[in-house]
């Protein structure tokens, strides 16, 4: 089982549209405007019709309806593109981390939903954990201090192990 899509109202549909599209690389597979909603179908797997939807009618309120929004990139050189493209976007209020089990950066989309891009390691540690991790330096620095940094937490095993484990744990549906 995984998440199949994500679905946000938003207020300014083009601006968000335009983010989504420029940051992750989003295409459009349907969009239907009118007067009443606008809404639109958003992928970056061409095997899947949508992975984000984006519909108008979010309330004006401050309150937001998510903790975050994650997408899990493939290689931790596309890590550090979409977080160079973030610097080079002027995007503030950058937070690039390790988790241990994760490399991320957190950031706001322009409507302050919260959002990170991630990429897996090949280790688990306990969690919750958070560490500042420079995504400027090397793919070689960021692997051998994050490797360092787990080693030495709690919890700590190689990946495959973890999942081996955590397989006994899941109940068939």
């Amino acid at each position: 089982m995984e998440i199949g899509h994500v679905g946000l109202y938003v207020r300014d549909f083009d601006r968000m549209l335009a983010f989504y599209q420029d940051v992750f690389g989003f295409a459009v597979t349907d969009i239907a405007r009118n007067e009443k909603r606008s809404i639109v179908f958003l992928t970056a797997d061409p095997t899947s019709h949508h992975q984000l939807v984006l519909a108008t009618g979010r309330p004006d309120s401050e309150q937001h309806l998510i903790n975050q929004l994650s997408f899990r990139l493939k290689t931790l050189a596309a890590l550090r593109r979409v977080y160079q493209h973030l610097v080079d976007a002027g995007i503030g209020n950058l937070e690039p981390l390790t988790h241990g089990i994760a490399w991320s950066v957190y950031f706001a989309d322009p409507e302050g939903n919260r959002i990170e891009a991630y990429v897996d390691t090949p280790w688990y540690i306990t969690q919750p954990h958070r560490t500042t991790i420079d995504l400027a330096a090397s793919e070689e620095e960021i692997v051998a201090f994050t490797e360092n940094l787990c080693r030495n937490a709690p919890g700590f095993m190689p990946l495959d192990a973890w999942s081996r484990a955590t397989a006994q744990n899941i109940r068939a549906l």
